[in-house]
């Protein structure tokens, strides 16, 4: 996710303090990982050196300075061109769960290395257990009552995500006899 065109979305409101931009993005995005506040003054900075921000204002009101930012047009022009590029699907995919199964067949077979920390079919059964967590926090989340569309929204997509990685670790699972051989033909 772009954090710069995420502030700049956020600036199109008016304008903001880095603050109130952190608190509205973690609002708005309540699955995502939560914005530092240095990383959110850092890209205002950029924004700001790029031309796509400036400063409106500071205000000290008795306490610590603050400054508040707003869009350019140069800016509103960025986001708009941001919103509407589709968004590719991966050419790769990398995923740490097939990797590690692949790795946990090659570490299983060498005589030297000790098989039980090594067991793919293990692995995947303490993974799934691991999704099947995950999917159950997630949806007393999105069901829990007042939540707002928001948290449902992103709560769905990841339980989407989650729930496709169950689908393949149970076909990997029932494939791990022949992803053996193909893996260590010995």
């Amino acid at each position: 996710m772009s954090t710069r065109h995420i502030l700049l979305g956020l600036l199109a409101r008016g304008p903001s303090h880095g603050y109130d931009l952190k608190r509205r993005h973690d609002e708005r995005f309540p699955q995502a990982r939560p914005l530092a506040y240095g990383q959110v003054y850092t890209t205002l900075q950029r924004l700001v050196r790029d031309g796509l921000a400036e400063v409106d204002r500071t205000d000290s009101d008795g306490g610590p300075e603050r400054t508040l930012y707003r869009s350019t047009a140069e800016g509103a022009r960025e986001l708009v061109g941001w919103t509407g590029e589709i968004t590719p699907p991966a050419p790769f995919v990398t995923n740490e769960i097939f990797a590690k199964v692949v790795c946990a067949i090659l570490a299983s077979a060498d005589p030297a290395g000790p098989a039980s920390a090594a067991d793919a079919a293990g692995y995947l059964s303490a993974q799934r257990t691991a999704h099947m967590t995950r999917m159950r926090e997630l949806t007393a989340v999105k069901t829990t009552p007042g939540a707002d569309l928001s948290t449902v929204l992103s709560a769905d997509y990841a339980l989407n995500h989650l729930d496709a990685d169950l689908r393949w670790m149970t076909t990997t699972a029932a494939r791990l006899t022949t992803l053996t051989a193909e893996v260590d033909p010995a």
